[in-house]
């Protein structure tokens, strides 16, 4: 895959960081990602708000069929 060759916005790189972490007495998954681009990050308290970001990033896009390369 060569992202130079898409439509702007089809292509998303982040940093991902995981890491544990007790809360009220549970140890439970943290997350944040890092814009290469942009160096904005997103902090996730939890697995399930990263794959809601995530899902929401992708749904966003336009289907594959849908862009044209340059």
């Amino acid at each position: 895959m060569n992202p130079t060759n898409e439509e702007p916005g089809v292509y998303h790189a982040y940093l991902l960081h995981l890491w544990r972490s007790e809360y009220q007495g549970r140890r439970q998954w943290r997350a944040s990602l890092e814009s290469p681009h942009t160096v904005e990050r997103q902090l996730f308290f939890n697995l399930e708000q990263l794959f809601a970001f995530l899902s929401e990033r992708c749904e966003s896009q336009p289907p594959y069929e849908d862009w044209r390369p340059r």
